[in-house]
């Protein structure tokens, strides 16, 4: 009967022999304190069971379809091409912060990478705000020439000699 309740209430019969083998393992815990209407009080238990267990699969199921929609689609996938575009430029950043004074890399990290605030920054670095936005603004000055000249580097790129030495 108990059987035949949870298939009711779970839609199959392998979803209810899981629940009755839950229910079982649930009652043999408590198989030391008494219980006044033994029946009534396994239909609950089931009864309840096979509630938990339905709406455990319908958040399951909305998780899962929430986390389906969140993947990037084929056409959201950067190509190779891209890729390497971006792992070059990267390189670029790193080699430009590595180069730099070290409180005005460890300003940008401190920043841009662990998110923190400009006064906490202020504070571990000993400095005022205004010198921490000044450090920060130096630092991506220097990344953006360092992009620049990359960019100019480049195989590709578009260079000639003015007659005094100079590229442009």
């Amino acid at each position: 009967m108990l059987l035949r309740l949870l298939a009711a209430r779970l839609g199959n019969r392998d979803d209810a022999e899981d629940a009755l083998q839950d229910m079982w393992l649930r009652l043999d815990q408590l198989a030391s304190q008494p219980i006044a209407q033994p029946a009534a009080f396994l239909y609950r238990v089931a009864s309840n069971l096979a509630t938990d267990r339905r709406i455990a699969g319908a958040r399951r199921g909305a998780r899962d379809a929430a986390w389906l929609a969140d993947q990037p689609g084929a056409d959201d996938l950067p190509d190779a091409e891209r890729t390497l575009v971006a792992r070059d430029a990267l390189r670029v950043v790193e080699q430009a912060i590595d180069a730099m004074p070290d409180r005005m890399g460890r300003a940008l990290r401190l920043f841009r990478i662990e998110g923190r605030g400009q006064r906490a920054i202020a504070e571990e670095l000993g400095i005022s705000v205004s010198g921490v936005e000044k450090l920060l603004a130096r630092a991506y000055r220097i990344i953006h020439a360092r992009i620049a000249e990359d960019a100019a580097d480049s195989p590709g790129a578009h260079r000639h000699d003015d007659g005094r030495g100079h590229r442009q």
